[in-house]
């Protein structure tokens, strides 16, 4: 009976030729590096934390993006046709089937193209590894090879220069057996691997390979083989997706250190830009734990796998995956914890291990043109900010299409003339009150204060409408919400410690600027129902102090949240507050639909603040219209002997110096023409909305009818204002189906999955009702209707 995978590795070497064997297990020299790997998870003790009432673990991990079933995956090795005739697709399959990735070497004995068909039939996620020869033309088919059989991402191998000095294929004189080669290579050299990789490999390959890599492919690029932490910061500057710290197995540098070792001078180097993953001796459900919580995002599995697909082909593989995972599982749970994101270092004793510093000199400079994607900040790289683009250009392609997208007021609310009208009240106030006519000039026509000219008015409108008392000099008027969101996070976020939490899903804008900013984010999912919960809160935040970092700051949408449509109930924003105050956690306020949407409002966060806990950011692009770009940042808190506002005044001063005088004046004449009250001044927007709301629903009920089998339709929450709702569909809802929606239906929406920074939403879409007429909603509503239908038979066929 196989228990364990040191059970496979003896069943496998018992049916496998010495030869063979030697190849496939052994290490360089003295195999001191390959016997490190072992030792170093043998040194490490697991502290269980008993009584925390996290039932049976659950193993789901999200990597480069995709959705596993645990934190694994199958390391890049060569030939595994040397273990099994069927070789990689036999692994494509039994990676499928166990729910995790597995990479494809580069000598792969089975064909990228057929390899590429078993994992899509299977439903496997794979990627391709690379060696780049000193003919870059072999790499560039290979990668396009690659692209075209399906691969998600392309692994570099970075530690092989050439071959290392391995006694045991030297003793045994190795060759390929007959009829076992790479697929997708032609070279007779092949047979010997120490010799061909001494004939193709380039010694001389510098970082610069990134930049070439990602001018001829847009897949994920990971880097296999760092061990310092100098050049894993050095990867990530050039804007690699993913870190695997690597010693080759043992097989290269014998006096290399344990992955073990080098890994937590690593993880905190990266401190969360790109993915950390592990391979190297993990042969344990033990083992995995220990790498996660020493900073890793997932671990490899070379060996083992082989060594299931020598004993038992495909169904072997999987056996051994299953089993890792099945370890993984009992270990978390007699250890306490109940998911991935609650393994922290506070779990390990580390003592008797043999951590690796981080080097004391800087990496070696490289030339700074010309400039690639790859040389600036990682953050453009990332998809989040590509998301608003898409959007739009997709609606500019579908002028004629119904957009449930943006969410945007009613056009029919704004009269041209009104804008001058305001800036003209405005400014005879100033008149009125005593300034002379070069003064007022001056306030529109100069440079104003980074503070802001209209404080005054924003804060006697707040005491008004929400009874925030906030006094001019706690506040700062701002380019909209998003830039104060920005100087907000420049403003608290001091140390690479420090993390965001954010709600999800989650409004892209908050996501976007801490990803400009390299801020780390962690996400805490709304419930089902009730949304953001306290408790979710508090485990989040002892989760990230177990693992040595500073939880800082919550960001929330209390009232009708975007995309969600939650509201926080009363009892829970008091929780939330009391949260915050007890372990010293800012509460990011974002409330900008409060004023347009029907019914009661609940007060706001920070008109029951207490404590100082809040930061409320506020905005007048949904109050008033978007294109003033007016927003304001409350932030009362005492920074020494002044305020948290002056310092963000100071921030902005550099960045957009004042935020436009004219565009504050018709935002102040609109204030004044109010006495200060937009909710009565919205009363007649609010009521819209609410209809819009309603005929939304109305229609959804109409097509999608509540009585239908469970899961035989769409389902969506009902939000009681703001501007969107979220419909649970039975298919994927990206881009893709998206583009289908609007060029054979005319109807467009907003993938949910945008707003899971995390991941997540992959089957809900985003509905917004505001910038509609009701016959437009109810048109709409069909035209959807009918792509859901075409989209839920197209997948169940596909399926």
């Amino acid at each position: 009976m196989l228990l364990t995978l040191d059970d496979y590795a003896a069943a496998a070497q018992a049916r496998l030729s010495q030869p063979v064997w030697d190849y496939l297990a052994g290490g360089a020299g003295d195999e001191r590096a390959l016997a490190a790997n072992r030792a170093a998870f043998a040194a490490v003790r697991i502290l269980p934390s008993v009584l925390t009432g996290a039932g049976i673990a659950t193993t789901e991990a999200r990597i480069l993006g995709g959705s596993f079933t645990a934190p694994l995956g199958i390391a890049p090795c060569a030939f595994h046709t040397l273990a099994h005739p069927e070789g990689e697709l036999a692994t494509a399959r039994a990676a499928g089937a166990a729910g995790v990735p597995f990479i494809r070497s580069m000598y792969s004995g089975r064909a990228a193209k057929v390899v590429g068909a078993a994992a899509a039939d299977a439903g496997a996620v794979w990627w391709q590894q690379l060696y780049c020869h000193r003919d870059r033309s072999t790499a560039e088919r290979m990668i396009q090879l690659a692209e075209d059989s399906g691969a998600a991402a392309l692994v570099l191998t970075v530690d092989t220069p050439h071959l290392g000095h391995r006694l045991r294929d030297l003793r045994n004189g190795f060759r390929l057996p007959p009829g076992i080669g790479p697929a997708d290579l032609d070279d007779p050299a092949i047979a010997s691997p120490t010799d061909h990789a001494r004939a193709t490999n380039d010694t001389s390959l510098n970082w610069s390979v990134i930049d070439w890599m990602r001018a001829i492919s847009s897949l994920p690029i990971l880097v296999k083989g760092v061990l310092r932490s100098a050049d894993a910061l050095r990867a990530v500057d050039a804007g690699v997706d993913g870190v695997i710290v690597s010693n080759h197995g043992g097989r290269q540098l014998d006096a290399a250190p344990a992955t073990l070792e080098a890994l937590p001078a690593i993880a905190t180097a990266v401190a969360g830009r790109a993915a950390v993953l592990l391979d190297g001796g993990v042969r344990t459900g033990t083992d995995v734990l220990t790498a996660l919580a020493l900073g890793a995002d997932a671990v490899l599995v070379g060996r083992p796998a082989l060594h299931g697909l020598a004993v038992d082909g495909e169904l072997g593989v999987r056996a051994v995956l299953e089993l890792l995972r099945d370890e993984l599982r009992d270990a978390m749970t007699l250890t306490g914890v109940g998911s991935l994101e609650e393994i922290g270092r506070d779990l390990l004793d580390t003592s008797r291990l043999a951590l690796v510093p981080a080097p004391a000199t800087p990496p070696r400079a490289e030339p700074t043109l010309p400039l690639t994607r790859a040389s600036l900040h990682s953050s453009l790289s990332d998809p989040d900010l590509d998301s608003m683009a898409f959007l739009n250009e997709i609606a500019d392609c579908y002028p004629d299409a119904v957009s449930f997208a943006p969410g945007r007021p009613y056009d029919g609310f704004f009269e041209v003339e009104d804008v001058f009208g305001a800036v003209r009240i405005y400014l005879d106030s100033l008149t009125t009150s005593g300034r002379s006519e070069q003064a007022v000039r001056s306030t529109l026509y100069q440079y104003g204060p980074s503070a802001g000219i209209i404080r005054g008015l924003i804060a006697q409108s707040l005491h008004l409408d929400e009874d925030i008392e906030a006094s001019p000099e706690s506040i700062v008027v701002t380019v909209g919400a998003q830039e104060a969101m920005l100087l907000v996070l420049r403003a608290l976020f001091a140390d690479p410690r420090d993390v965001l939490l954010v709600s999800t899903p989650c409004y892209v804008g908050i996501v976007g600027a801490a990803k400009l900013l390299g801020l780390r984010i962690v996400t805490i999912a709304e419930r089902p129902v009730g949304g953001l919960h306290p408790d979710d809160v508090v485990r989040a935040i002892e989760v990230q102090r177990r693992k040595g970092l500073r939880p800082r700051a919550l960001y929330v949408i209390p009232d009708h949240a975007n995309p969600s449509g939650n509201t926080i109930d009363l009892a829970t924003r008091h929780a939330l507050l009391e949260v915050a105050a007890r372990h010293s956690v800012l509460l990011l306020e974002d409330s900008p639909y409060r004023l347009v949407s029907p019914g009661e409002r609940l007060p706001t966060l920070k008109a029951l603040d207490r404590e100082q806990v809040v930061v409320h950011i506020g905005s007048f692009a949904k109050s008033m219209f978007p294109g003033a770009r007016v927003g304001y940042v409350v932030a009362d808190q005492a920074v020494d002997a002044g305020l948290l506002a002056d310092e963000l005044a100071r921030i902005k001063s550099m960045v957009t110096v004042n935020t436009s005088a004219l565009s504050q004046a018709a935002v102040a004449g609109t204030l004044i023409a109010c006495g200060g009250r937009l909710a009565e001044l919205n009363a007649r927007a609010a009521a819209y909305y609410g209809e819009n709301l309603a005929a939304l629903l109305d229609a959804l009920s109409e097509h999608f009818p509540e009585s239908a089998p469970a899961g035989s339709g769409p389902r969506w929450n009902r939000p009681q204002g703001g501007f969107f709702l979220t419909l649970d569909v039975p298919f994927r809802a990206d881009d893709a189906a998206l583009d289908r929606s609007a060029s054979e239906f005319g109807v467009l929406w907003t993938p949910m999955a945008y707003f899971y920074p995390g991941g997540g939403g992959e089957r809900q879409m985003r509905l917004s009702f505001s910038g509609l007429t009701p016959a437009r909603i109810r048109e709409g509503v069909g035209r959807l209707a009918e792509f859901i239908a075409s989209e839920t038979a197209r997948s169940t066929a596909g399926a």
